[in-house]
C-alpha cells in the first residue's frame, strides 16, 4: 500500500490546503498535483465506481462527486487558500496553483460544465482539463485524445490514466457564445427548465433571452430530434440505459423510427433548413453575408472539434482546390472559426464512416447568425453539446433570432492520440495525401438548483459588435 502511495504523491495535494489545519514538514512538492470531479451518474454505475477508486488511491479530499459538491464553489474555495497560502510565502502552494491539472470524468455535458466553470471564475492560473469519458458520445474526449469508450475502474487503469493526464500537453481550445432571443409569449414560450445547463434565461422588456456557450457542436434539426427523443426515453427509463452499447444501439433506433434513414419520404420538406431560416455568417469580423443552404439540408451542424456523433469528423481535410476556390482550411480548434456542415438525411452522414467521407461543407466563419420568422412549423430541435432541446418557433409576426460568435479560449489537455490540431502546431497542416478527392457529394450552390453555466457568471459580458436586440 506504502508503494501504491510513494508512486502516486506527485498527484497528491496535502489535507491542510484542501481543509485547513496547520501545514506539515513537506518536502516534496507534487510534479502534477490534481483536482478530481466525478459524475458518479455517468456510465452506469461506472461512474460511482471511479469515484471510490480515485478516493483510494489520492486524498479523498482532491476527489469530488459532482452531485454533492458545484465545482465552481470547490475551485473558488480552493485558488482563494492558495492566494492566501502564498501571500504568507508558502513555496508548496505556489507550485501546486502552478502545476495544478484538473480530472473531469463524465460525457460532453460535464465535461463542459468544468470547461464552463473554469471560463467563468478567470482564475490566476487557470488550469488545465483532462476528460474521463463517461458518456455515450464523448465526443470532446475522443478530440483530445483521451478515447470513447467507458474507461476502466480499476486501480491500475486509474494509475495508468494518472500517468496520462503528467505527460499530457496543453491544447488551447476556442469557447463560443451563443444569445437566443425571442418576445415572451404565452403560446410557444420557451420553458428555461426545458433548455441545456449551458443556457442561461433572462427575461428583460417583453422579451425572453438566454446566453451560454459551448466548446463542441451547436446543432439543429433531424440530428438533434433523434437526441432529444433519445435523452427524453433516458430519462423515463433511466435503468435501461446504464450501458454504452445499448444506449448507442437505442439511438441508432431512434434514427429509424423518426424517419432519418428515409428522410425525403418521411421528413416534410417544411422542416428542411432553407425552409425554417434565413442563415447569416461572418467570413470577416464585422461583415455579415446570407448564407446559401441546398433545399435538401434537414440538418445544420456548427463544429469547434473534428469530432461529432461518437468521434466522425464532418468536415474533413479539404484539398488544395477547396482550399483555393473556396476559401476552406482543415479544422484547427483555437483559429476563432466555427466549421458548418449540412447533412440531408442518415445516408449521407454514413459518408462519414468511408475514407475522406465528409458531410456537405457550407462554410467557415467568426459567427453565424440564424433568424426565425412565421412559417409552415412551431418548432425545431436545437442541440449544444449533446444536450437537446425542443425549440418553440415564432407563431405570429415576431422573431426568434440565434446568434454565435467567437468568446475566448480555455486550455485543455491533450495525448498523442488527438485528433485536435492547432494553427500554431507545425505539424498541423495537412500533406496531400490525406486530402479528400473532388467529391461529386459536395452539395453547395457555388459548386453546384442553479449551477453556474458558461456565459452566467456575474462578469459575464457580452462580446463587442453583438446587437442582437436591435434585430428582434
Amino acid at each position: 500500500m506504502m508503494g501504491d502511495r510513494d508512486k502516486l504523491k506527485e498527484f497528491y495535494i496535502p489535507n491542510y490546503i484542501l481543509v485547513g489545519g496547520a501545514m506539515p514538514r513537506i518536502k516534496f512538492a507534487p510534479s502534477c498535483p490534481v483536482i478530481v470531479f466525478v459524475n458518479a451518474r455517468s456510465g452506469g454505475q461506472l461512474g460511482g465506481e471511479l469515484l471510490l477508486t480515485y478516493r483510494a488511491l489520492l486524498n479523498e479530499n482532491q476527489v469530488f462527486d459532482l452531485g454533492e459538491k458545484a465545482p465552481d464553489k470547490v475551485l473558488h474555495k480552493l485558488y482563494v487558500t492558495l492566494e492566501t497560502l502564498k501571500f504568507k510565502g508558502d513555496a508548496l502552494a505556489a507550485d501546486i496553483e502552478k502545476r495544478l491539472r484538473i480530472i473531469v470524468a463524465g460525457g460532453d455535458g460535464t465535461a463542459g460544465w468544468l470547461l464552463s466553470v473554469v471560463s467563468d471564475l478567470k482564475l490566476p492560473n487557470p488550469p488545465p482539463v483532462a476528460t474521463v469519458p463517461l458518456g455515450t458520445g464523448n465526443n470532446l474526449h475522443f478530440a483530445f485524445g483521451w478515447g470513447k469508450k467507458n474507461p476502466g475502474t480499476d486501480r491500475q487503469s486509474v494509475q495508468y490514466f494518472l500517468n496520462q493526464v503528467k505527460t499530457a500537453k496543453e491544447m488551447q481550445i476556442d469557447s463560443w457564445h451563443i444569445i437566443m432571443r425571442m418576445k415572451t409569449s404565452k403560446k410557444g414560450s420557451c420553458d428555461p427548465l426545458e433548455l441545456p445547463h449551458s443556457l442561461h434565461a433572462f427575461h428583460q422588456e417583453g422579451f425572453q433571452t438566454f446566453r451560454g456557450g459551448f466548446w463542441n457542436y451547436f446543432s439543429m434539426g433531424m440530428d438533434a430530434q433523434i437526441s432529444y427523443d433519445f435523452h427524453a426515453q433516458r430519462k423515463l427509463h433511466a435503468e435501461k440505459f446504464k450501458n454504452q452499447l445499448i444506449n448507442q444501439s437505442t439511438y441508432f433506433k431512434l434514427g429509424c423510427t423518426q424517419g432519418w434513414f428515409c428522410a425525403p419520404i418521411m421528413h416534410p420538406s417544411s422542416r428542411n433548413i432553407a425552409h425554417l431560416t434565413k442563415i447569416m455568417i461572418m467570413k470577416r469580423q464585422g461583415h455579415w453575408e446570407e448564407l446559401q443552404i441546398p433545399p435538401s439540408i434537414r440538418s445544420i451542424v456548427c463544429l469547434n472539434l473534428p469530432s461529432f456523433s461518437g468521434g466522425l469528423d464532418p468536415w474533413g481535410k479539404p484539398n488544395r482546390k477547396k482550399v483555393q476556390y473556396r476559401d476552406l482550411t482543415p479544422p484547427y480548434v483555437d483559429d476563432g472559426l466555427l466549421e458548418i456542415v449540412g447533412f440531408r438525411d442518415a445516408w449521407h452522414g454514413l459518408v462519414l464512416l468511408a475514407p475522406n467521407g465528409h458531410g456537405t461543407r457550407l462554410a467557415q466563419a467568426h459567427g453565424i447568425r440564424f433568424e426565425f420568422c412565421k412559417g409552415a412549423v412551431d418548432h425545431t430541435f436545437m442541440r449544444i453539446d449533446g444536450e437537446p432541446w425542443k425549440q418553440p418557433l415564432p407563431i405570429d409576426n415576431d422573431s426568434v433570432v440565434v446568434e454565435i460568435s467567437h468568446f475566448g479560449q480555455v486550455s485543455m489537455l491533450a495525448t498523442p492520440l488527438k485528433r485536435s490540431k492547432s494553427v500554431y502546431d507545425p505539424e498541423s497542416p495537412v500533406s496531400s495525401h490525406d486530402e479528400d478527392e473532388d467529391s461529386s457529394n459536395e452539395e453547395y450552390p457555388g459548386d453546384s438548483a442553479e449551477r453556474k453555466k458558461f456565459g452566467a457568471s456575474d462578469t459575464f459580458k457580452i462580446p463587442d459588435g453583438i446587437h442582437i436586440a436591435r434585430r428582434s
